[in-house]
């Protein structure tokens, strides 16, 4: 339970509809009789009140900004009523339980509550919903809300493993079992024991391998690539799939046995554009999650929220965030403005005024402008992953970390 002073909520009485859109409960409270029941947002004047964990709102001022916790201090927060849509999406954010994900819209929130009360049984879950989506995210706060959240979570994509290697991969294999196997080899499943496999993309596992991958689900137990005995193992299973399911069963692409072996529990999750409310949410976690630290924390403008809540999202979440990514290091000021989102490969420029880079003036100009954009095209191609961006460059994750501080430098 989140507690509101009665200053807050006379002020911003907006937020705790809010919170409960994001699945936070909420209780408004009289600050002179104090908040013990978890986290508080209270007035300025109320500081005295709040502990180092709470939140201090400053709603009014007409510069955002916000100053994260220290070990002594809370966090203030301090915006108007302008920038009122973004700034509750971020109280919610900084409130928010670790490892619930980021949400705003009820129905949401609703599918949040299922997967923490489906978390409490064995039942093999079946996440399905367009790329980009969450699914790996919900798996995640499956994992965490259930018996086996001290267990390990691993996450495979099957659609990213070569096929002649795939069984060996899932289910282990024998020293000598094929060339190139010079020592026994765990596999996903057993890499997975205690605790849960997410088996992402589950449709482009080869018909061939399913029967297989129905018998370790159905019986637990697996038998490695070489081996002669099969061996018992002990995990949750859930698979995410972007296409639909019962229509490759239809198609003879994927076997009917296995697909209600792993529709205990389906979820579906909806797309970005039918989830509006999550927009604001999502964009606060994600803003929170990629702003550097030492630097002031990048609030977008009422026109910038304004496009994004335009925009119809085909590549769901991973769009956004690539979106805001780009926004932080490319921004012309402190404020993430609409012409600082690249959306569909252009920044919002009048038509009569076309996005242009300037010509570089010197060959190191010139120099640090291509690593500017390889680096851009690096980060896009893999999602924002900065350890995979670094190797596809061929240089180490300290290093694209550097370089990336050198441009934000250059774009301040």
């Amino acid at each position: 339970m989140i507690g509101i002073s009665e200053k807050v909520a006379e002020a911003n009485p907006a937020l705790a509809a809010v919170l409960a859109g994001a699945g936070l409960a909420s209780a408004i409270f009289a600050s002179e009789q104090g908040w013990a029941r978890g986290l508080a947002v209270f007035a300025p004047e109320e500081e005295a009140c709040a502990a180092p964990y709470d939140l201090i709102l400053d709603y009014g001022a007409r510069t955002p900004a916000w100053t994260r916790a220290t070990m002594n201090a809370p966090a203030r927060l301090a915006f108007g009523p302008d920038d009122l849509a973004f700034g509750n999406a971020l109280i919610a954010e900084l409130l928010r339980p670790n490892g619930r994900p980021a949400c705003g819209e009820a129905a949401s929130a609703a599918t949040l509550d299922f997967a923490a009360r489906i978390a409490a049984s064995d039942a093999s879950v079946l996440l399905l919903g367009e790329t980009g989506t969450g699914k790996e995210g919900l798996a995640r706060y499956i994992h965490l809300c259930s018996p086996r959240a001290h267990g390990p979570f691993t996450a495979v994509n099957c659609a990213a493993l070569p096929e002649s290697m795939l069984e060996a991969i899932l289910f282990g294999h024998r020293k000598g079992a094929f060339t190139g196997a010079g020592a026994d080899g765990e596999g996903l499943f057993r890499a997975a024991d205690g605790g849960t496999l997410l088996l992402d993309e589950i449709a482009e596992i080869p018909l061939a391998l399913q029967a297989k991958l129905l018998r370790a689900i159905q019986e637990r137990e697996i038998l490695p690539v070489g081996a002669v005995r099969p061996e018992p193992v002990d995990l949750r299973i859930i698979a995410s799939a972007n296409r639909d399911l019962a229509a490759e069963v239809a198609a003879g692409r994927f076997r009917a046995d296995l697909y209600w072996r792993l529709n205990v529990m389906p979820v579906n999750l909806l797309p970005l554009r039918e989830r509006a409310m999550d927009i604001p949410a999502i964009a606060a976690a994600m803003l929170v999650r990629h702003c550097p630290p030492s630097a002031p924390f990048a609030f977008p403008t009422p026109a910038a929220m304004a496009r994004l809540a335009a925009h119809s999202w085909p590549g769901n979440c991973r769009e956004l965030e690539n979106v805001l990514q780009r926004a932080i290091l490319l921004r012309g000021g402190e404020r993430i403005e609409a012409g600082d989102l690249v959306i569909d490969g252009a920044p919002a420029a009048p038509a009569n005024a076309p996005f242009h880079f300037p010509a570089p003036l010197s060959l190191d100009e010139a120099a640090r402008t291509a690593e500017a954009q390889a680096i851009r095209a690096a980060l896009d191609e893999v999602g924002g992953h900065r350890l995979r961006a670094a190797r596809r460059l061929g240089i180490s994750e300290r290093t694209l970390r550097y370089r990336l501080a050198e441009m934000r430098a250059v774009a301040a």
